[in-house]
């Protein structure tokens, strides 16, 4: 009741449903809402934006499985090989995260 005295003396009538902000949420964010980004498609759009980051995560993975596969068959010295090739693959990618850093604030 003493809602709808303050509002009638200021004269301006409010009418709203428990809803609305549903309503205003959906209009503000429309855009969003229509379309979001699959995973398939945020890969695809990263890899366009800086494509050394996942060849170096590959590289990375394919000398770490390759290297304990190796160690597992006993062959020391293609498994010491292959770990060292690790190591140079993960400073490759933070390279090129680093370079990909630098590159997208000066846009």
């Amino acid at each position: 009741m003493s809602d709808n005295m303050a509002s009638q003396s200021t004269g301006v009538r409010e009418e709203f449903t428990e809803l609305d902000w549903i309503t205003l949420k959906s209009d503000i964010g429309s855009e969003e809402i229509i379309h979001t980004e699959t995973a398939g498609e945020k890969f695809k759009r990263k890899f366009k934006e800086n494509p050394l980051v996942p060849i170096g995560c590959g590289l990375t993975a394919g000398a770490l499985c390759f290297g304990l596969l190796s160690f597992s068959r006993g062959n020391r010295r293609t498994s010491q090989n292959m770990m060292r090739l690790r190591i140079a693959a993960q400073g490759f990618t933070v390279a090129a995260l680093m370079i990909g850093i630098v590159k997208t604030s000066l846009k």
